[in-house]
């Protein structure tokens, strides 16, 4: 099969697209034909040997990816023949394998793909969409609410756009660049700015006095000065819900965090919704997963999707780590 091989940590160049034996199921697994990879800001990480929720891979070389659709063409030792030749879709877990032809994947992870999605939508929702179901745990929206996304125009953000609207929000959207904003303001957001101006605060306040109101959450997965001038935003009893902390240059890739002192004066909230405190909330992933994907097949959720061939991953992964991409990324063998 064709796979991405990383033989050394590095740079993007170090993906290599190149043949390498077929993967065989071991029991209780199955082997996808793989129609869709998702491609996560995590695996650039992981690229460079960095640590962060999964292990950087104890040997090298190893086929990134976590996330995969496709058709099941074999199966392990005892797996149920009901699953050999259906579409289905999954998160791998902590062992990769994804950025290839033919991945393999245990069983008990797997999900039917929902009739009306195809394969890179599915993946999208496994991943991008169970972590925005997380997310959303700790908010109760409605149409007394005004929801602040940053990075409105990425893979998690295009998703609470989405689910802010339906709930009858009032949804300000911030990204990066004209053509990041046009997409937000199409998804539904009431008003879509761009952060990379120094005078956005001044028009989201403007747009705010003009319907006598202020901000009740934040969704924030920038951190640095752009989540500061989100949360200034906030009314009292607001909540700052963080979920990352990716920027650089402008938003300068640290958490925003505040003492309880500086919680009380301000009246707001602030807390970090990933990992524990989601999985516990949620009873674990899979719930996640298999709402996410109700979601989409309901067409309450829809992803928005940007695809490269499976021999451009490393483009791919350059224009995640450059802020070159909208919604979620998916490599397609």
């Amino acid at each position: 099969m064709h796979a991405i091989r990383l033989h050394a940590f590095g740079p993007a160049e170090n993906l290599r697209h190149e043949l390498t034996d077929d993967p065989v199921p071991a029991p209780g697994q199955v082997r996808i034909a793989v129609a869709a990879a998702g491609v996560h800001l995590i695996d650039t990480a992981l690229r460079e040997g960095m640590t962060g929720p999964y292990p950087a891979p104890a040997e090298l070389p190893t086929i990134p990816g976590r996330e995969v659709a496709g058709t099941v063409e074999s199966l392990g030792e005892g797996t149920d023949p009901a699953w050999l030749g259906r579409h289905v879709v999954a998160h791998i877990g902590t062992a990769p394998g994804g950025y290839a032809e033919l991945a393999v994947v245990d069983a008990d992870k797997l999900h039917p793909v929902p009739a009306g999605l195809d394969a890179a939508e599915a993946v999208a929702m496994i991943g991008t969409g169970r972590t925005t179901l997380g997310i959303l745990q700790f908010t109760e929206l409605g149409p007394d609410s005004v929801a602040v996304v940053t990075a409105a125009a990425g893979g998690i953000g295009t998703l609470l756009v989405q689910h802010a609207r339906n709930t009858g929000a009032t949804v300000i959207g911030l990204a990066g660049g004209p053509a990041k904003v046009a997409r937000v303001k199409e998804n539904g957001a009431d008003l879509a700015v761009d952060y990379t101006l120094p005078d956005w605060p001044r028009q989201v306040r403007m747009h705010l006095d003009t319907l006598g109101r202020r901000a009740t959450v934040v969704y924030d997965s920038v951190g640095g000065v752009t989540a500061r001038a989100a949360v200034d935003l906030l009314g009292s009893g607001g909540q700052h819900i963080v979920f990352g902390w990716s920027g650089e240059g402008l938003h300068d890739g640290r958490p925003l965090t505040f003492t309880d002192e500086d919680l009380a004066a301000r009246g707001i909230t602030s807390q970090n919704v990933l990992g524990p405190a989601m999985i516990q909330k949620a009873g674990g992933m899979r719930p996640l997963e298999t709402l996410a994907l109700a979601e989409a097949a309901a067409g309450r959720l829809r992803p928005t999707v940007q695809r490269y061939p499976l021999a451009e991953a490393a483009a791919a992964h350059r224009a995640l780590e450059t802020r070159g991409t909208m919604g979620k990324v998916v490599l397609i063998p």
